[in-house]
C-alpha cells in the first residue's frame, strides 16, 4: 500500500495492495464487514418504524405470559405498584390501540429534544447566515502562529460542533489547505481538523444543540426509574468544558508525532486538482469590524445576564434557594443559547451588510428550519419508541433484570463504564446518528445503570465518549462521503481503508485518553459533569 516517498499509512496487517491501489488486510477487511453490515440497516427512520412494531408485538408476548420483576424502589416511591412488582403492559389489546391513537400527537409535540433543539437551531441560523461563524473561524484559525497551527485546527474543529456542520464545510477542507500552503501534508492538516470536529464531537467551550438533543432522551429514560428525575442541557458542561482542552491537546499530540510523520513529505504530483489554484479567503477588513462590534455585543450580553444571575435574589436565581442550580436560568439555558447566537449575529450582519433587513433574519431563521426536516421525520418515530417502551414497561424491565445480572457477577463498580463505553464506541460504527443511537439505547442502559446507583448525568457523559472517539473511523458517519472526497483531491486512488487507518490513531488515543479522564474526574477526584449533576442515585 505505501508509495515510496512514504506518504501513505500503513495497516496493521497489510499485504501488497491490488493494481488499483486499494488496501487490503485484516484490518480493511473488517471495516468492509462493519460497512456492510452498516449498509444492511435500514434507514434510521424505518429503524425506528420496526422498533415500534417490535415494542408492540413483544409487550404483547411479554403480557399474556404475564412477565414481571420485582421492583428495587422503596416502598411509597413514586411508581411503585402496590404488589411491588414491574407488569409488562401490552399494547396488542383494545386498550394498546387505544392508548397509541389517542397519544400519537402528543408524543411527538411532547418529545423534549424536538422543541429544545429546533428553538436554538434559530439563533445558530442567524449567526451562521450573517457569516459570522464562517469569519470568526477563519480569523482563529487563519491568525494562528506556524507553531500553535496543528492546536489551533483541532481546538476549532472542537468549538465549530456549535454551527452543525460548519467544521465538515468549512474548515476541514481550509484545515487540508493550510497545511499544504505550509509545506507539510494536507492529509494531516485535514486529519487534525476532522479530529476536533467528529472525534471531539461532544466537547465544547459552550452548550450547543446537542446538549438539550441528548439531554432530553436521557430525561425521557431516567423517568422510567424515577418519574419525577430531571436532565438539564447543561448537566454535562463542566466535564465537556474541559475535554475540549484534553482532545484539543491529544489531537495536535497524535497529528504532529503519529500522523504526520507517518504521511511523509507530501508528494503534490499524488493530487488529483491543480493546487496552484486553491486560495483562502482572508478576513477582509470590514468582517473584522464586525467581529469586533459582535464581540461587543457579546460583552453587553453577558454582563446583563450577570446581573440577573450573580446579585443574591436575582430573576433568575432558585427563588427557593437562592442557589444557580435548579434556577430558571438552567431550566431555561436553551432560550439563552438562542439569544447568545442570534444577537451577535443580527448585529455581525448589519456590519458587514448581509442582514439588512427583517426578511433577511427571517430567512436565515428559515434555512435553519428547513434543513432540519429529516431530524422532524425522525423525532417523530423515536418519539413513538421511547413512549411504547416506557408505557409497556420493557426498559424497567430490561433495566432491572440487566442489573440483577450486573450485581451476580459483581460488575457494579465504576469499571462499568469502559464496557458501556466501548459498548457505544461499537454502536456508532453501524448508526453514526448520535440522536438515534441514544434514543434507542438509552431507555435500557439509563435505567439499568441507575439501579446499580449511577446518576443519568454520569451515564450521559459516558455514552457522550463512546459516541464521539468512533465517528472517526466509521463510513457510517454522515460526512465520511465528503471527508473521503475532501482527502482524495490531495491523494490519488485514496480509498475507505487509508482514510479510515490515518483517523484510528485518534480513536485509540480518544478513547483511552477520554476514558481515563473520565475516570479521574468522576471517581477520583469526586467532581461533578454539570451543574447540579449527581454521580450517584439512590431510588
Amino acid at each position: 500500500m505505501s508509495s515510496n516517498n512514504g506518504d501513505s499509512l500503513p495497516l496493521p496487517g497489510d499485504v501488497p495492495s491490488d493494481p488499483n491501489n486499494q488496501p487490503s488486510g485484516w484490518f480493511v477487511r473488517f471495516l468492509n464487514v462493519v460497512e456492510r453490515l452498516g449498509n444492511l440497516l435500514p434507514h434510521p427512520i424505518t429503524l425506528f418504524a420496526m422498533f415500534c412494531a417490535a415494542v408492540v408485538v413483544i409487550s404483547g408476548i411479554a403480557g399474556y405470559f404475564e412477565l414481571t420483576v420485582v421492583d428495587p424502589r422503596p416502598e411509597g416511591a413514586s411508581g411503585r405498584s402496590a404488589d411491588g412488582l414491574i407488569h409488562v403492559v401490552s399494547l396488542m389489546n383494545a386498550e394498546g390501540l387505544r392508548m397509541i391513537v389517542s397519544n400519537l400527537v402528543t408524543n411527538f409535540t411532547g418529545f423534549t429534544p424536538l422543541g429544545t433543539v429546533l428553538v436554538a437551531l434559530l439563533g445558530v441560523g442567524i449567526a451562521d447566515r450573517s457569516g459570522l461563524l464562517s469569519a470568526a473561524m477563519r480569523l482563529l484559525v487563519m491568525g494562528a502562529s506556524k507553531r500553535l497551527v496543528t492546536l489551533t485546527l483541532v481546538f476549532a474543529g472542537i468549538v465549530s460542533n456549535t454551527a452543525s456542520e460548519l467544521g465538515y464545510v468549512v474548515l476541514i477542507p481550509m484545515a487540508a489547505m493550510i497545511f499544504h500552503s505550509l509545506g507539510r501534508h494536507p492529509l494531516a492538516g485535514l486529519a487534525a481538523a476532522f479530529a476536533g470536529v467528529s472525534g471531539g464531537y461532544s466537547a465544547n467551550l459552550l452548550l450547543g444543540t446537542v446538549d438539550p438533543l441528548l439531554s432530553g432522551i436521557t430525561e425521557a429514560a431516567a423517568q422510567m426509574i424515577d418519574p419525577d428525575y430531571l436532565v438539564g442541557p447543561e448537566v454535562n458542561w463542566y466535564f465537556m468544558f474541559v475535554s475540549t482542552f484534553l482532545i484539543t491537546f491529544l489531537g495536535a499530540f497524535v497529528t504532529e508525532k503519529i500522523v504526520e510523520p507517518k504521511l511523509g513529505k507530501y508528494d503534490a504530483s499524488e493530487a488529483t486538482i491543480d493546487l496552484s489554484e486553491q486560495k483562502m479567503d482572508t478576513v477582509s477588513a470590514l468582517e473584522k469590524k464586525g467581529l469586533k462590534i459582535a464581540g461587543l455585543a457579546v460583552l453587553v450580553m453577558s454582563a446583563l445576564l450577570a446581573l440577573t444571575i450573580i446579585p443574591e435574589g436575582a430573576p433568575l436565581r432558585n427563588q427557593e434557594t437562592g442557589l444557580v442550580a435548579g434556577s430558571p436560568f438552567l431550566k431555561g439555558i436553551v432560550a439563552f443559547i438562542f439569544i447568545c447566537f442570534a444577537i451577535p449575529g443580527l448585529v455581525y450582519g448589519r456590519v458587514v451588510g448581509s442582514m439588512k433587513r427583517d426578511i433577511d433574519v427571517i430567512n436565515a431563521m428559515s434555512s435553519s428550519m428547513s434543513s432540519m426536516g429529516m431530524y422532524i421525520v425522525l423525532v417523530f418515530f423515536a418519539s413513538q419508541f421511547v413512549a411504547f417502551f416506557k408505557w409497556t414497561n420493557l426498559g424497567a424491565v430490561l433495566a432491572v433484570s440487566g442489573a440483577d445480572a450486573l450485581n451476580a457477577v459483581g460488575l457494579t463498580g465504576p469499571l462499568v463504564f469502559v464496557l458501556f463505553i466501548m459498548m457505544c464506541g461499537f454502536i456508532n460504527l453501524m448508526l453514526g446518528s448520535a440522536s438515534a443511537q441514544w434514543a434507542v439505547t438509552a431507555p435500557i442502559f439509563v435505567p439499568m445503570l441507575m439501579l446499580v446507583g449511577y446518576a443519568p448525568e454520569t451515564i450521559q457523559a459516558a455514552y457522550r465518549i463512546g459516541d464521539s472517539v468512533t465517528n472517526l473511523i466509521t463510513p457510517m458517519m454522515s460526512y465520511f462521503g465528503l471527508i473521503l472526497a475532501v482527502a482524495s483531491q490531495y491523494k490519488k486512488n485514496l480509498g475507505i481503508g487509508t482514510l479510515v487507518a490515518t483517523m484510528l490513531p485518534y480513536s485509540i488515543v480518544f478513547f483511552i485518553g477520554w476514558t481515563c479522564f473520565f475516570f479521574l474526574w468522576v471517581f477520583v477526584i469526586g467532581l461533578p459533569v454539570g451543574p447540579g449533576a449527581a454521580t450517584y442515585y439512590t431510588p
